[in-house]
């Protein structure tokens, strides 16, 4: 290890010894109760589920095309690169003739892991957008943290209700086509609709993965920033469109196939500590 590298890493660990932070508490905690980015240059560190991130800018309250929800969360924090990506797609679904979109769940001032609802969104590279329009009228902040999402699913996400809309259809395949996004999450009866639909050139459905859940929103990943040698990107999607996949996975869903054995019980996933996140994580911790 050359001298410098040691340097800094013995300098983070003496300032980690002289803080209030612990490496034995779930590091949840700490990064949840951080209330600003750093003022560093933007910068990811670490896996989408298990990172941390410097210079986060927060994605305004409302703008012309968007709101951003449940604001008391304070997750309202991206990677400049994923804010761009956001704020244009909005304007994107306006053009499509909804008035803008709703912004759920981005990330924390340095990302890190969250007290609740999310293993990712832990390098500011990911977003929650609801599939719900943006109606005609603009939400408080009070009534922001009340509304409930619409959910677009009806036979356990096997199918789309009657709420899907083609103009779903045209904003899914818009961000798809943007290439700074890796992937889009959504339930698999949404992907089979698009897939049954799409008449055109179908490469642009590869991004989109069903996954359980994601009924209420889609969720957006972008690819690590160029040059953000810290930050490790997900293996790409498998070839192809995935659309017999996402059909098999919905027979599956009115199909279960028989249980060969019993389930195992399932454990609670083990605590993510600090010693498990990056060593730049901790020193992100500790500015001020």
């Amino acid at each position: 290890m050359n001298m410098t590298r040691f340097t800094t890493l013995l300098i983070i660990f003496v300032v980690v010894l002289g803080s209030d932070i612990s490496f034995s508490e779930p590091v949840k905690y700490l990064f949840g109760k951080q209330l600003v980015a750093t003022d560093r240059p933007a910068q990811p560190y670490g896996s989408y589920a298990r990172g941390c991130a410097d210079g986060l800018v927060k994605l305004p309250e409302t703008g012309a095309t968007w709101q951003t929800m449940r604001l008391s969360r304070n997750r309202n924090w991206g990677h400049p690169n994923l804010v761009k990506t956001l704020t244009n797609l909005s304007k994107k679904a306006k053009e499509y003739g909804w008035n803008g979109l709703y912004f759920g769940d981005i990330s924390q001032p340095r990302g890190g892991p969250m007290l609740s609802g999310h293993r990712s969104h832990q390098l500011g590279l990911d977003a929650d957008i609801w599939l719900m329009p943006k109606l005609k009228f603009n939400y408080t902040i009070e009534e922001r943290e009340k509304v409930l999402p619409q959910s677009m699913s009806k036979m356990n996400g096997a199918m789309v209700n009657n709420q899907w809309s083609k103009t779903h259809h045209k904003i899914i395949r818009a961000i798809s086509k943007d290439d700074n996004v890796a992937r889009i999450f959504i339930f698999p009866g949404a992907k089979v609709k698009m897939c049954r639909d799409e008449k055109g050139n179908r490469d642009w459905l590869r991004k989109v993965r069903p996954w359980w859940g994601h009924i209420y929103h889609f969720h957006v990943r972008i690819n690590c920033p160029e040059g953000a040698e810290g930050c490790r990107s997900q293996f790409p999607p498998p070839s192809g469109d995935g659309c017999l996949e996402a059909e098999d996975w919905v027979k599956k869903i009115f199909n279960p196939p028989p249980l060969k054995r019993s389930r195992p019980k399932v454990q609670p996933r083990a605590e993510i500590l600090l010693s498990d996140l990056p060593k730049a994580c901790s020193e992100i911790l500790t500015i001020d």
